[in-house]
C-alpha cells in the first residue's frame, strides 16, 4: 500500500511514521508513506494556500494547491474527471466527515493507495469537499486546529492490520472492537504485586478455561464501559 499525506507541515508527521510498527512497516516493504508539502504546489508568489472566506469569516485552504498537489502524485487530472481509480481513494480529514471506527478502519484495507488530505484553520474550500476528496473521514465529535493528528491516527489504525505488519495476527483479531466486543483485561509479571494477584485462571495452563474467562471478561467490559457496541 502506498500512503500520500498533503499537508502544510509534513514535520509533523516524521516522528510517528519513522518509528514503531509504522517504520517497521515500511522497512519490510508493505507500506509506502509519502509526505507532501502543500505550499509546493500553489501557485501563489507568497507560497499562500489560503484566503479568507467569502462572506466573512476564518481563512480556508483554496482549492487550487489541493487539486494540483493531488493531481501532481496521481499523474492524471481529477477534474473535469478523466478517470477513476478503484485502487485509488481520497481521503479529507474534517469534523463534518464519517466517524472513524474499525469497520470503516477494515474497508480502506482494499485500496492500494490513499491520498490523505490534512487542511487547517477553517477547513476547505467547498470545491475540494464535492469534486476532489472521495471521502471525508472524523475521528471524533470535537475540534482539532488541524488535521494532521487525525491523520496520523488514521494511518496507525490502518498499517497496523495490513497483513505482515503486526507479527501476531491472532492478537489483531481479539482486540476491541472486533465483533463488537472491547478487549479482555490482560496481566503480567509480577504475580503478586501489593497483594494484588493475578486470577488463577490464567495461572492454569488449562487453554480452553482460559478462553471462557477471557470471553467471560470481554463481555463484562463491553457491558460496563460501552453498552452502545452491544446493540450493534
Amino acid at each position: 500500500m502506498i500512503i500520500d499525506v498533503i499537508t502544510i507541515f509534513p514535520k509533523m508527521f516524521s516522528p510517528v511514521v519513522g518509528e514503531s510498527i509504522i517504520k517497521r512497516a515500511q522497512s519490510k516493504g508493505l507500506v509506502k508513506i509519502n509526505l507532501h508539502d502543500l505550499r509546493d504546489y500553489t501557485r501563489d508568489p507568497h507560497q499562500k494556500i489560503d484566503a479568507s472566506s467569502y462572506g466573512g469569516g476564518g481563512m480556508v485552504f483554496g482549492p487550487q494547491p489541493l487539486f494540483s498537489a493531488v493531481e501532481a502524485v496521481l499523474g492524471y487530472k481529477v477534474y473535469p474527471p478523466q478517470k477513476k481509480d478503484p485502487q485509488k481513494r481520497i481521503v479529507l480529514f474534517s469534523p463534518q466527515g464519517k466517524k472513524l471506527d474499525q469497520k470503516r478502519v477494515k474497508k480502506f484495507l482494499r485500496f492500494e493507495r490513499l491520498v490523505l488530505l490534512a487542511p487547517r484553520y477553517e477547513g476547505v474550500d467547498e470545491r475540494v469537499v464535492r469534486y476532489l476528496a472521495e471521502e471525508e473521514v472524523s475521528i471524533g465529535d470535537y475540534v482539532l486546529s488541524g488535521a494532521e493528528l487525525a491523520a496520523m491516527v488514521f494511518i496507525d489504525s490502518v498499517v497496523r492490520l495490513i497483513p505482515g505488519v503486526v507479527s501476531d495476527q491472532e492478537s489483531v483479531k481479539k482486540e476491541s472492537f472486533e465483533n463488537n466486543l472491547l478487549d479482555y483485561p490482560h496481566y503480567t509479571r509480577p504475580e503478586n504485586f501489593r497483594g494484588l494477584k493475578v486470577p488463577k485462571v490464567l495461572l492454569s495452563g488449562d487453554h480452553k478455561k482460559i478462553e471462557e474467562w477471557r470471553q467471560k471478561r470481554a463481555l463484562e467490559n463491553t457491558k460496563r464501559k460501552r453498552p452502545d457496541l452491544l446493540k450493534k
